[in-house]
């Protein structure tokens, strides 16, 4: 049952948070919900002539991001690893939080479109994506082929 989102995802999260010890691998974050790690908050914004498309992408660096055009599916991924050496240089490991994965999410923006009407950039861990709008091509209208007889 969807419930109204007043205070987090849910509206009964402040009143009703108690820990439950089973589930210690599924943690809640505030700031991006608790699929983090699987969801790319996406923000739409459609002007006359194009779309504004704004991901937050918080943690991941401009060299992890990759954007791809196929068969009129933009598909925006983001993949983070950590370093183990650079763990090994600063001491023990006590407790590691940070996230290491991977996340894809496609839009369909229509197959006139190409590579270089997209526009992109990425500023303080939110990528901004700049989509023209283009009229689809008209499909042919279906004939029939009368039968005889």
């Amino acid at each position: 049952m969807l419930m109204p989102s007043i205070f987090r995802e849910n509206l009964f999260d402040d009143w009703f948070d108690f820990p439950d010890f089973r589930d210690l691998d599924r943690t809640e974050r505030e700031l991006y919900g608790r699929h983090a790690d699987r969801l790319m908050k996406t923000d739409v914004h459609e002007h006359d002539d194009h779309y504004e498309v704004d991901i937050d992408l918080p943690g991941f660096a401009k060299d992890e991001i990759t954007i791809e055009l196929n068969d009129g599916y933009l598909t925006i991924s983001a993949a983070k690893g950590l370093d183990k050496d650079e763990n090994d240089k600063k001491g023990k490991l006590i407790r590691q939080e940070r996230y290491a994965g991977a996340m894809q999410r496609s839009f369909y923006v229509g197959e006139n479109v190409t590579e270089e009407e997209i526009k992109a950039s990425f500023k303080h861990g939110v990528l901004s994506l700049n989509i023209p709008k283009k009229e689809a091509k008209a499909v042919p209208e279906k004939k029939t082929i009368m039968i005889e007889g």
